[in-house]
């Protein structure tokens, strides 16, 4: 099946409150542009110069989103022009994108990572540690950047009862988020949970964003 099927397909089973991020790293240009003529204005990339190099030559009305962990000093490049940064999982990281969105005279809108799996591996941070960001007086000085929600990723395994428990935890976590005053840097709206193998479990648990890659693009070498 070709990538603009797979893409109408995958669009046609998604309800309305679901967002389609198009996971197009490692992927060359000409898949990108089928999938964009396909009508996905979307992408998902995990490395910060192979983003900015597709960016500089894909058509403008694209937004790209920054789905892998991302490195301080990196963010500088792609500050002129990233829509949402998914994994932020640090103050750190917080007080570097707000600094480099007031160079580029933007608001960068971020998704604060949840570490919701059973795994070392995974980058995030833990309810705690998401309440004492938040609540403190270092994040309510950013102007520059906008937390717009939650991202997590589960446990890379077969029990779909355990990623289920996972992401019904996270949607928890968004629910509590989502009680608290809004101010300018903080308006959650957006839960991104769920990938290929398991972006309709995540949706019936609550999420409105979901990173497809190898269902569109087919696998990776």
């Amino acid at each position: 099946m070709s990538i603009s099927k797979k893409i109408n397909t995958i669009k046609s089973q998604l309800p309305e409150h679901v967002t389609l991020v198009a996971v197009s790293k490692t992927k060359p240009m000409a898949d990108l542009m089928e999938a964009y003529n396909a009508g996905q204005r979307i992408f998902g990339e995990n490395k910060i110069q192979e983003m900015t190099d597709k960016w500089e030559v894909m058509p403008k009305d694209i937004e790209w989103h920054m789905i892998g962990h991302v490195q301080t000093n990196k963010v500088k490049f792609m500050a002129p022009y990233v829509s949402l940064i998914h994994g932020v999982d640090s103050l750190k990281l917080l007080q570097e994108i707000n600094k480099q969105a007031a160079k580029n005279n933007r608001i960068i809108d971020c998704l604060l990572q949840v570490y919701i799996a059973e795994e070392e591996s995974k980058f995030g941070l833990d309810e705690q540690e998401l309440e004492e960001i938040l609540s403190s007086k270092e994040f309510k000085q950013l102007k520059n950047i906008r937390i717009v929600g939650l991202m997590g990723m589960a446990t890379f395994t077969e029990n779909k009862n355990q990623i289920e428990k996972e992401f019904k935890h996270l949607k928890i976590i968004f629910d509590k988020l989502e009680k608290l005053p809004f101010t300018q840097n903080l308006k959650p709206n957006t839960l991104s949970m769920g990938m290929s193998g398991d972006y309709q479990l995540a949706i019936s648990c609550g999420s409105t964003m979901v990173r497809i890659g190898s269902s569109i693009f087919g696998g990776r070498n």
